[in-house]
């Protein structure tokens, strides 16, 4: 499966592929979770798991109702009662790289509306390896322990935790309702003397601790429990009847003054470079800690700012594991091929010596770019200390979380005398036009458009993909058929929509070909006469066109409503200036570079050409708007100033789902302004253009009970 980018995937192999990592991952779950005999290491776990969400992330209209990127654990198994958790045990998002660890930090200050000077703590703690265990106390008596088992149902484990002697069965000065959360495990040595016993004994050898606590705790006898050394670290916790603490550290402590086992390597600290020398710390130490780690958790703080941030569907926003590496590799580079994406995009990608990393044989890996062989990140700035890749040389590759291998260092010891320096092709490979390189721009780019086969094929497939067009019986295999086909060419997406009367006109029709029957031709007719009437906003995404995704084809046809005053405002901006153009970049997620891909494609002769050709085919249906009844539905709204009550973002989020429209500026089509402290010019044009500006507890009210 990795052995393909994500980008080179079409709509049928990204399917076949989500619908193999469901059933491998579902599996793994299972085998994990809840027979407690995994057969794949964690790293190739957390491999296909990324490698699940980056197909859902390019092709989201494909994500299977059974996701794996939904589910926390697995089912109950049979033999245990059945315990609903009175909150949902989550899983964490992981990080890979100190970039993510720096991007998670960021992203909360966004998320929080906080300035890089705004103090903000995060603690740091070691990602025990073994089972987590939920311990609910009732005026200070352990009465229910459960398993996570999916998320929100666990197995009732009640009778083994109470042999467990770092699990309190009475507690003192607790709240009286507490959920304690933590992590079942075994020590390294006591691992090793009970897989010497089960050795002695005739009985099972277990493959590592994690396995014999999970193994042990979930033992139908309790008595078999009690024989095994199993302990208990707290770190986290559920329901509560009134708050430990107002921080995670604080809470943290209040649980080891209740008597429970806390890790005495967690610690607090305010940036992400000290958050990762804490990572870098606990990992020299991870062999000799005496108990198994896969990572440093990070946590907010602060318990206001978490339930701020809340939670997405499996994981909390304010909490991220930040995984240990995988194992690394050494293999010779024997060739770079460039590869031709649907936008153009000249990707390089290493053809490797097969070398096995993590468990998985890689033969191809990542080159980015030009600039990433050359040994310069996209700032011009050295990487590898300036080391550029060459074929022949030998290279270090590791995958770690990665979907897609990539080369870590050179062994310039290793180099040939005669290599030379890698030159990146300024020819597109596929069709022999210039490949230009913009100012500003990484990626060097094919300028022969629909004259380049690559990019036809390609954006053919993605408008026959689920998202766009979603045509029944014309996926990719069929695209490249037809794009190849002397008679029944297709070769622009109009021509999809001519298919069936050239079909009448050839002496030997679609149904008398191979592969294909009267049935089957006269479905996929069937299936495009029914796309000829379609949604603005899946026309405009199907299209392809630079910088434009499906969200912000949404964003757009919500705006102009309708296909024909968007295509007279793509006219009306062809000079990048005047009122039409403003209007666009006024959209909220329109920036220059996204409208300027948008007025460029609609002003190129041939694309547009193209475009309108399609349009004469179809029945451009109006896009539908917000049914929501609130008094800001279909109005425009711009937000200015310093928001004190939520954040921007909360602002944003909030107004678009009770039907508003958010610009980012102000114009005669504006219909509230909402001003906090601060506000400049926004709120001074508003005035002039008499838009009705309301305060934050002005807008507050006028939603309020919405």
């Amino acid at each position: 499966m990795a052995d393909i980018t994500v980008a080179d995937l079409d709509e049928n192999s990204a399917r076949a592929e989500l619908a193999a990592l469901a059933k491998a991952l579902l599996g793994a779950n299972a085998k994990y979770h809840g027979r407690d005999a995994p057969d794949i290491s964690d790293a190739d776990y957390d491999r296909l798991k990324l490698r699940n969400s980056a197909i859902e992330a390019a092709f989201p209209h494909l994500k299977r109702a059974d996701s794996p990127s939904d589910q926390v654990g697995a089912p109950v198994q049979d033999g245990f009662g059945k315990i609903t958790h009175a909150q949902r045990m989550m899983s964490l998002g992981n990080a890979f790289e100190d970039e993510d660890v720096a991007d998670f930090v960021q992203g909360i200050r966004k998320y929080l509306g906080l300035g890089a000077d705004a103090p903000l703590a995060f603690t740091a703690e070691p990602k025990i390896d073994g089972l987590s265990l939920s311990l609910r106390y009732e005026n200070g008596r352990l009465v229910q322990a459960a398993t996570r088992g999916d998320g929100a149902v666990g197995e009732d484990v009640l009778a083994n935790a109470r042999t467990i002697a770092t699990i309190p069965d009475v507690i003192e000065g607790a709240p009286d309702l507490l959920e304690v959360r933590g992590e079942v495990y075994m020590s390294h040595a006591d691992f090793e003397a009970l897989n010497a016993r089960q050795t002695e004994r005739g009985g099972k050898v277990f493959a590592n601790p994690r396995n014999a606590a999970a193994g042990s705790l979930r033992q139908l006898d309790a008595e078999i429990t009690r024989a095994r050394p199993l302990k208990f670290f707290a770190y986290a916790w559920g329901v509560v009847s009134e708050p430990l603490a107002e921080t995670q550290m604080g809470a943290i402590l209040r649980l080891k003054s209740l008597g429970f086992d806390t890790n005495a390597l967690t610690a607090c600290f305010e940036t992400s470079a000290r958050l990762i020398a804490h990572y870098r710390k606990i990992e020299q130490m991870r062999a000799s800690l005496g108990y198994d780690i896969d990572g440093v958790v990070y946590k907010v703080d602060d318990l206001a700012y978490q339930a701020r941030l809340g939670f997405r569907s499996t994981t909390p926003r304010w909490a991220i594991a930040h995984k240990f590496p995988a194992e690394l590799a050494w293999t010779r580079l024997e060739a770079i091929d460039i590869q031709v994406g649907r936008t153009g995009a000249l990707s390089p990608v290493a053809r490797l010596a097969p070398v096995t990393v993590g468990g998985v044989v890689v033969s191809n890996a990542t080159l980015h770019n030009e600039d990433y062989i050359k040994g310069l990140d996209g700032k011009g700035a050295p990487i590898r200390e300036g080391r550029d890749i060459r074929i022949g040389d030998w290279v270090q590759v590791f995958r770690a979380g990665d979907v897609i291998p990539k080369i870590k260092d050179i062994d310039l010891e290793k180099r040939a005398a005669g290599s030379v320096a890698y030159d990146f092709p300024t020819i597109c490979p596929e069709c022999g036009s210039a490949a230009i390189r913009e100012m500003g721009d990484a990626i060097r780019r094919c300028s022969g458009g629909l004259i380049c086969p690559a990019q036809a094929v390609e954006k053919l497939k993605h408008f026959v993909s689920r998202g766009a067009f979603d045509i029944e019986g014309l996926g990719a295999k069929q695209v490249e058929m037809f794009y190849h086909d002397s008679n029944l060419t297709i070769r622009e997406p109009a021509d999809i929509f001519t298919l069936k009367a050239r079909d009448a006109t050839q002496l030997t029709k679609l149904k008398n070909r191979d592969g294909w029957g009267a049935k089957s031709a006269d479905k996929l007719f069937d299936a495009i006469d029914e796309r000829r009437r379609i949604g603005f906003a899946r026309v405009l995404f199907a299209l392809g066109l630079r910088h434009v995704g499906e969200q912000s084809a949404a964003l757009i046809a919500r705006h102009y409503g309708s296909w024909g005053i968007f295509l007279a405002a793509m006219d009306a901006s062809a000079q990048k200036s005047g009122a039409a153009w403003d209007e666009l970049l006024s959209i909220d997620g329109v920036g220059e570079v996204m409208a300027t891909s948008l007025v460029t494609s609609f002003s190129q002769a041939a694309e547009r050409a193209s475009i309108l050709r399609l349009a004469d085919e179809l029945t451009i249906q109006d896009e539908a708007q917000p049914g929501t009844d609130s008094p800001v539905t279909g109005k425009i709204v711009v937000f200015t100033g310093t928001l004190e009550k939520m954040t921007r973002a909360e602002a944003k989020a909030r107004a678009e789902a009770l039907g508003a429209k958010v610009s980012g500026s102000v114009s005669a089509k504006t219909d509230i302004l909402i001003a906090g402290p601060g506000a400049g010019s926004k709120a001074k044009k508003a005035a002039e253009l008499g838009v009705h500006t309301l305060d934050e507890d002005g807008w507050l009210a006028l939603i309020a009970g919405l």
